[in-house]
Parts: structure tokens; sequence; C-alpha cells
């Protein structure tokens, strides 16, 4: 009796803390927290709302930086902060997980809560963004029996379900009703503009409303066409469709289109993209949008109450190898995104603000919404280091066995993808052997993903007699006549394959990298194959390895490109006289005095030719000046450090005359043939 009454208390005492916790979350409004969509408009508790937001990829900032450019967001005028989620990126090996420094994605979402910003939430799987696959990992490409990616294919699928049982359930604590910034969370990304799958839309929408319960708001957002909406919209699972369109173009009628694919009333008008500025790829000039235009464009959104959302607000970087590509009408037109994403966006990728663009749009964003107008933010201090010099360390040949790990050395009888032999990203060295006869040789590789640099010598470890020999690119891609060694044994091949970024966008998503062809030497196919994976890790040690000053300098070890290899790199600084140095590295150091010295910064990469840039161990990104338009690449205060800084460039073809960058506050950033 005495149990049964004192279990009686303890429940009775539960219930009354339970009451007491209801009733405080009354008073202060958290029960009333709600987001939906009713009268064709946006509505947060109980009253009518305007996302007027901009997209800030987590990703492409280092999370150092995070709070800042959300305040910069903020100032601008903008309430919510829209941002994908790249697959990639958390998993990017089989179900290892990561979700620390720029992956962190919970601290970042709660951090724009704590800015009383808002927030729409792109968890994909497929997010375009001018990043790598989209946003899929590449160890999908490496699935036997191939996956259909985007689409109802259950083993696709199956793959997607254990993703996202593991990042909804992090980020449903955050959506608006449970007390966080989410307001919306969009299912996939621009489907209409690659399929008509419904079943596989519709799977996405079970798997999310299972994590994410039925009252947030999901969306889709596709071009404001027909077509596009017809097939990527999604109303009968109760999926909001927003869209996007150019900047030019009349935002209404696109609107009264959209209310075609929502349910009465439920069609707020919303462009979930509306045009900042572009994408600039390798090889073009740098793409930029009026900023009187474009704030004229979105005033003629804001002012009539219909809401948008700016891509880019903050544009960022595309740090490390994530960068994504496209093609043309065929995959051999293809295109490298730049490392800089900057966008032409109103908060410039290392922050500015006190440019015409994001004044233009400040000023709109007031006068349409009533926004007080935030004192506008200063810019964060750059540093001018000055040039620095740099050391030949070492040639790739000389340290391959540092910088490759034998066990993950991959054999083959065919020359396997990059995804096959486990390396995704960077670089893969490919080795065979071949019998040369007469005076000269035709080397044929049908199909390269992205750009491969032909080395030739008379044995394995010839490292004095390896010799240059050519180039083939994906885009331009010729036989290379080779010239006989007269070796007195088998001639050795080397393919030194670079991964220059996945197509991201349209029907050549599929983008396996590296050799995905016989390789053919007269017409021969060569077989026995070793492929090398180039891993980076090492490069904090580099400085200890030996310096390689016993070796012929590689000008004199060339052999001239002929035959009908012609393409818009030829005349690149880096086929001087037919010749080509490199693959080699190369380390400088930079002294900072003290800890209010250490500030942003840009390298210049003028005088050099390709290849990727690392400091204090942080992959910066690749550069190619001699084709631009890109010339510098944006360091962040945060990379640095007072008292020595290292940087590391792996040179591919020849460095600068000089052997010196340049660490500059407002560098001369575009250069290259377009220039």
């Amino acid at each position: 009796m005495a149990a049964s009454a004192r279990s009686f208390r303890e429940l009775s005492l539960l219930l009354a803390l339970a009451l007491c916790s209801a009733l405080a979350s009354s008073v202060d409004g958290e029960t009333s927290r709600r987001f939906w969509i009713e009268n064709d408009a946006f509505w947060k508790d109980g009253e009518q709302f305007q996302i007027v937001g901009g997209d800030v990829h987590y990703f492409r900032i280092i999370p150092e930086y995070w709070k800042d450019r959300l305040l910069r967001a903020k100032a601008l005028g903008l309430n919510t902060i829209q941002t994908y989620v790249p697959w990639n990126l958390h998993e990017p090996e089989p179900r290892s997980w990561e979700f620390r420094g720029f992956a962190d994605i919970e601290s970042y979402l709660r951090l724009a809560h704590e800015l009383e910003m808002l927030v729409m939430l792109r968890v994909g799987p497929y997010i375009c963004g001018e990043w790598d696959l989209g946003g899929f990992p590449p160890w999908l490409l490496s699935i036997e029996p191939a996956l259909k990616l985007r689409s109802s294919d259950s083993a696709y699928l199956s793959l997607v379900e254990r993703w996202w049982s593991v990042l909804l359930p992090k980020v449903a604590p955050l959506l608006y009703a449970n007390g966080g910034p989410i307001i919306m969370v969009q299912i996939e990304n621009e489907f209409g503009s690659f399929g008509n799958d419904k079943r596989y839309l519709h799977n996405l929408v079970l798997l999310a409303r299972r994590y994410l319960g039925n009252d947030v708001i999901l969306y889709t957002t596709d071009g404001g066409t027909i077509g596009t909406l017809k097939n990527g919209s999604i109303p009968q699972d109760d999926v909001f469709a927003a869209v996007d369109f150019s900047t030019g173009d009349n935002p209404w009628p696109i609107f009264r289109l959209q209310k075609q694919y929502n349910f009465p009333g439920k069609s707020a008008p919303l462009t979930a993209e509306f045009y900042t500025g572009w994408l600039t790829h390798w090889g073009e000039s740098i793409a930029t949008t009026d900023a009187r235009s474009t704030a004229k464009a979105l005033k003629d959104i804001l002012c009539r109450n219909g809401s948008a959302v700016l891509y880019m607000a903050h544009g960022g970087t595309n740090f490390g190898f994530y960068n994504g590509a496209n093609t043309g009408q065929d995959e051999s037109e293809y295109k490298a995104d730049l490392t800089s994403y900057d966008y032409d966006a109103p908060i410039k990728e290392h922050g500015d603000v006190q440019n015409p663009k994001y004044k233009a749009l400040r000023r709109v964003i007031h006068e349409c919404t009533g926004t007080p107008l935030r004192p506008l933010p200063d810019n964060i201090e750059r540093g001018n280091y000055g040039l620095v010099k740099l050391q030949k360390v070492a040639s790739l040949f000389d340290i391959l066995d540092k910088i490759c790990d034998p066990p993950k050395v991959a054999v083959s009888e065919q020359p396997l993808s990059m995804e096959q032999s486990g390396q995704m990203f960077g670089f893969l060295l490919y080795f065979s052997e071949y019998q040369g006869i007469g005076p000269y040789n035709i080397l044929s590789i049908p199909k390269v993903h992205d750009r491969a640099q032909v080395f030739v010598s008379c044995s394995l470890d010839g490292v004095r007699n390896r010799r240059y020999a050519g180039t083939i690119e994906r885009w331009s891609n010729q036989p290379l006549q080779i010239p006989s060694l007269s070796c007195s044994s088998n001639t050795s091949l080397y393919i030194l394959v670079e991964n220059m970024g996945r197509v991201n966008y349209g029907q050549y998503i599929i983008d396996k990298k590296g050799i995905l062809s016989s390789v053919e030497m007269d017409g021969i196919t060569l077989r026995h194959w070793k492929m090398y994976p180039l891993s980076f890790d090492a490069l904090g040690v580099l400085s200890k390895f030996q310096p390689i000053q016993q070796i012929t300098n590689a000008r004199n070890n060339k052999v001239p490109i002929h035959g009908d290899a012609q393409n818009k790199l030829r005349a690149s600084s880096f086929y001087r006289n037919g010749l080509s140095e490199g693959p080699e590295f190369y380390e400088g150091h930079f002294h900072i005095d003290s800890d209010s010295e250490v500030k942003d910064t840009f390298i210049s990469f003028r005088g050099w030719n390709k290849g990727v840039a690392f400091v204090n161990n942080f992959n910066i990104g690749r550069f190619w000046p001699a084709m631009g338009p890109q010339c510098a690449l944006y360091v962040p205060a945060p990379i640095l450090r007072a008292g020595d800084n290292v940087v590391v460039i792996f040179e591919l073809h020849g460095p600068n005359p000089e052997h010196t960058i340049n660490l500059v506050e407002n560098p001369d950033f575009t250069c290259g043939s377009n220039t």
C-alpha cells in the first residue's frame, strides 16, 4: 500500500512538472512556433512573413568565419539563410561519417539561430551547386552493378536512406516547430531539369517525413517553365513547389505559372534562387552582373510582396578538390569550375561588402520590406606579406614512395578508374611498359578524365632519363607521338591523370575519373597496369625529404611534342618550345611577427602554370594562371599563424622563373589567355 501511494505521488509530481513546463513554454511562446503557407503567403507565428533570404554555404567558408559571413548577410537585410548539404563531405567513405570542422552542420545551424536567422535546408541527396558530382560521394560510382543516381533504383535509394537516417535525426531538433531555425527542407534539387521519376521523389518525401514529421514544409525548386515544373513538382505529396529563373525574366508570369503546381492557396510566390551573379569556368572571363539591374529585378519581386532567396548572398571558395564542372552537348565539352566561388555575389569571396552590388541590394531590401538599415560592416583587414622565395624540394617521381601508400597500389590487366582504385580526388599515376620500335610511337587514350601528362623512360627507376612526352586532355583528345628512346629493354610509360572536378549538372553527371578506356601504343592494347594513388598527407614533412639537387635539370630531359595534338593550351606558357617541367614540389616560408599581424591575404601565382597549393597543410585549391582567369587564391587568416608559415606548391609543368609567389592584400585577380 505504501509503495502504491509513493508511486502515485511520484506520478502526480511528474505530471505537475510536465504541466508547469508546458505552461512555461506557452508563456514563452514556444508552443505557438509555427511556419506554414496559407492564402498564397508564408505565415510565421500567426503573422504574414516575407522570405528575404540568401544562400551562404557552410562548406565553402572556413568555420571561424561562419559568424562573420552570417552577420554580413543579416546586415544586407536578410532574414533567412539557405544552404545545401553535400553528402560527399559528410560520408567521404562508406559508413564513415564526418560532422567536424567544415562539416559541423549542427553548429552552423545553431549559429544561424543565435543570430535570429531562419534556415531553408537543401538536403539533396543531389544538390548541384557547382560542387563535385553534385554532392554525391564519388564512391557511389565504384559500386557494381552501376547505380542509377537520381532514380527509384532500389540499390541507390537504400544508400540515400542510410545517409538520411544519419543526417535527418541531427537536424530534426533544429526544425522551427522544435525551437530551431529550419522553416523549410528541400527535396532533391531542380529534378525537373533532369527527369520525371515521380516514384523517386515520392520515396524521398516518405523518407523525409519519417524523420522530420508532417509539420515541416518540404519544397522542391525547379526552373520556371511548364516542362520543368511538371517533371519536378509533387503537390500530391503536399510538397511546396518553388521556382527559379533568370534575373532578367519577368517574375510575375512565372509566379502565376507556379500556382498551377501547388494546391489552391498554397502557392506563396518564391524564387528559391534569385541569381546575383554566375559561375565561371577555367578559360573564361570572370562572370559579372550589373549591380543596378540586379537590384531592379529584386525590387520587382520584393516590393510586390514576393519572396526571394539570393543565389548567392556569399559564394565563398571551393577549397581542396571539391569544385564541380559542366559539359556542353557532348561529355568531351568539359569545363571545370574555378577555385573561387565568388559568384559576383554581394558579399565577396573574402567578405567585402563595400561594393556597389551589396549597397544596391541593401537599399532595395530596406525600401521594399522596411527592414531597418543596420550599420554597414567593416571589411576584414588584409595583409601584404610580400614575395616568398620557393625552393624545389623534389620531383614527384623521386618521392613517389613517400606520397603513395604501397598497399594502396592497384594492379590490373586494364587501367582502372580512380573510383575503382579507391582514389576519389586529386591525381592517379598509371604505369605500364611497351616495346619501342621505330623512330617514334603513337599513344592513344580514347577516354581520359580529365587531363593526362605522359612520361617515358628506359627503366622503372630511370629518374635520370625520364622524359616528358606531352599531354592528352579530355576536351581536345588526340593521339600523341612519342619518339623512341632506343631502350635496350621495354620502355616504361607513366601517365599522371588529374581529376579536375566531376560534372555536377546535366545528363553526363556519371563522371568517373582517370583512364576509362584501353590504352594503345601503335594500335596495340597495353596491359599489366599499376595505379599509384597520390596522397598529400605527407606534405607537412616535405622539407625533411632530401632536395633533388643531384638530378639533371629536367629542362634537359624533354622530348618535343609532334603529331596532330593541337589545342588551345599549346600557346600557354607551359608549352614554351614544346617543353614542360614538372611535376615537382616547391616549398617556401614566410614569417608573421604577431597574432595581431595575422590577416587575410591572397597568393598571386602569376608566372606559374598549373597545380595545387597548400598553406600550413591546408589545401587552398587549384591554380592555373596559364589558362586563367583566376590568378590569385584566397587565404583566410585562420589558416595562418604567428611565426613560421609554410607554402607548398605541387606544380605540374614549370615554376615561375623567379621561383616566387606574392602574398598581397589587393591582387591582380585575373590573368591567363583571355586577359
